[in-house]
This record gives structure tokens, C-alpha cells and sequence, in this order.
């Protein structure tokens, strides 16, 4: 039994250390954080429309369509990563098919650049 518990410690010590380290983090933020902030901290910040507004007021459709975008690109760039790894044991099949998939990547991102969905106006 002894020998389970010491097993066992590292994993103790480290869930205390991180309950402390949270708690910590919560009291400094109690005790430093500004009070009353002013109204330029509490302005719109890069999403356009206010903070403090109805929640169920309409917004322009491009937030979505660069969220949308972005996701799109991000998740078909992770792709390259597992791709690149193994590259060195890749065969011609598997070189050819990622030059298709970033030819459609390209195309897509042309076709998005053409349009006009990039552009914030």
C-alpha cells in the first residue's frame, strides 16, 4: 500500500500546486482589478457593435463569413503538419493528392479574394 501512495504523490503535489496556483491567480485578480473602468474601456473593441446592447439585435453577416473563412483555412493548413512529418516516406500518391488538396485550397482562397470577402468596408 505504501508503495501505491508514493506512486501516487507526484500527481497529489501537482493537483495542489494547481488549486493553490488558481486560487492565487483568483485573489490577485479580486484585489487588482480596476473597479469602475472608463468608458473607453468598455467601448466596442473589434467586434463592432456594442457590448451592452440587446442580445438579440441583428449584425452584419460578414462576421460570420470571416469566422467561417478562417476556420476553413486554419483547419485545412493543419493538415500540411502530419503531411510534412512524413514526408521523407511519402509515395508519389501521396505527394499528388496534397498537391490537389492545396490546389483546391488555392482555388478556394482566389475565388474568396475575387469576391471580395476579405475586404472590410
Amino acid at each position: 500500500m505504501d508503495a501505491l501512495l508514493r506512486e501516487y504523490l507526484p500527481i497529489l503535489i501537482f493537483l495542489g500546486l494547481a488549486v493553490a496556483l488558481g486560487l492565487v491567480l483568483i485573489l490577485a485578480a479580486l484585489v487588482i482589478a480596476v473597479r469602475h473602468p472608463d468608458a473607453e474601456k468598455i467601448s466596442a473593441y473589434e467586434c463592432g457593435f456594442n457590448a451592452f446592447d440587446d442580445a438579440r439585435m441583428k449584425f452584419d453577416v460578414r462576421f460570420y463569413l470571416v469566422s467561417i473563412l478562417f476556420i476553413i483555412f486554419d483547419l485545412e493548413v493543419a493538415f500540411l503538419f502530419p503531411w510534412a512529418a512524413s514526408f521523407k516516406t511519402l509515395t508519389d500518391l501521396g505527394f499528388w493528392s496534397m498537391m490537389v488538396f492545396l490546389g483546391v485550397l488555392t482555388i478556394g482562397f482566389a475565388y474568396e479574394w475575387k469576391k471580395g470577402a476579405l475586404e472590410w468596408s
